[in-house]
């Protein structure tokens, strides 16, 4: 379990970082705005488009996969149905399901599945879930949320080529799967610029910590609570009860329960600043999904180990 300790640490220790800049101001009161932004338009795209390039899009129909689609699903369709019924607006839903099941799969999960379950490999089919599917259209949901009504219909379908991360994954797919391999001297900016993307989140996460409240206080109590059980308790066994249906054992299953387990991914922060909506619920719940993880992990990896 050191190596899981170490992966906390390593992220705990920037998001302090953010939160020293913070206290001292030392990047004026625009500095989130600019590093959320610098994140959203330049570095995210990068690492998506170098990540899902290099990748093996064959792990997208390994059994594991249904596994792990099964619980983000579960779990994402939970809160938007409790955000309908609670009538909490199609934004602060749609940031809440990201809450519910995009898992800190970058920086947190490959760490964990190279030292935890020995193959970082193995992270590879939930970053391209999310990086294809959950974030596009998460974000085409939220653009379409704030000017949907206006767009004419043949916009809306233009809408998920509006996002950066989207346009960005999307050409990564087609380099993926044309087989060609893009030159060092071409991809390496890419890799360069989006190794910004992971910092920079987490030190505007640490930034928004400066003054804000125990968690769970106010209007957002009750979202942050659903969105913290659904993430922490369902997620992972969701994942365990589909993969012992669909007879994953050992370390097959031990994986796709610690993906699951992992908590919310802190690029969650920057579409929530991106689209104005539901901030403090967000930064809430990445905070207390991260305390947990860690003992949930460990008893994890103790019992199906």
């Amino acid at each position: 379990m050191t190596s899981v300790v170490t992966g906390f640490a390593v992220i705990v220790s920037i998001i302090a970082v953010g939160y020293v800049l913070g206290r001292t101001e030392l990047l004026g009161p625009s500095g989130p705005v600019v590093l959320s932004r610098l994140a959203f338009w330049v570095a995210s795209p990068a690492l998506m488009f170098h990540t899902v390039a290099e990748a093996d899009l064959s792990v997208l129909v390994a059994v594991s996969l249904v596994a792990t689609a099964g619980s983000v699903a579960v779990v994402m369709t939970l809160f938007a149905l409790a955000g309908w019924w609670r009538r909490w607006g199609v934004s602060y839903t749609t940031l809440g399901v990201i809450c519910s099941g995009l898992v800190n799969a970058g920086n947190l999960g490959i760490p964990i599945a190279a030292y935890v379950l020995g193959d970082a490999t193995l992270v590879a089919p939930i970053l391209l879930l999310q990086n294809i599917v959950v974030v596009p259209v998460a974000l085409t949901v939220l653009d379409l949320a704030g000017r949907g009504a206006s767009m004419p219909v043949w916009r809306r379908f233009l809408t998920p080529l509006q996002s950066p991360i989207t346009v960005a994954s999307l050409a990564g797919v087609a380099v993926a799967a044309s087989g060609v391999t893009v030159p060092e001297p071409l991809m390496e900016p890419f890799v360069l610029v989006g190794a910004i993307s992971i910092p920079s989140v987490l030190m505007v996460f640490g930034i928004s910590l400066r003054g804000s409240a125990r968690p769970g206080r106010g209007p957002d109590g009750g979202p942050l609570a659903l969105a913290v059980v659904l993430k922490t308790v369902v997620q992972p066994a969701v994942a365990y009860l589909i993969g012992r249906a669909l007879g994953l054992s050992g370390s097959e299953l031990l994986a796709v329960v610690v993906l699951a387990a992992l908590p919310t991914a802190q690029t969650a922060l920057t579409y929530a600043l991106r689209y104005g909506h539901a901030q403090v619920l967000v930064r809430e719940a990445i905070l207390v999904t991260t305390a947990l993880s860690l003992p949930v992990l460990v008893l994890v990896a103790t019992l199906l180990k």
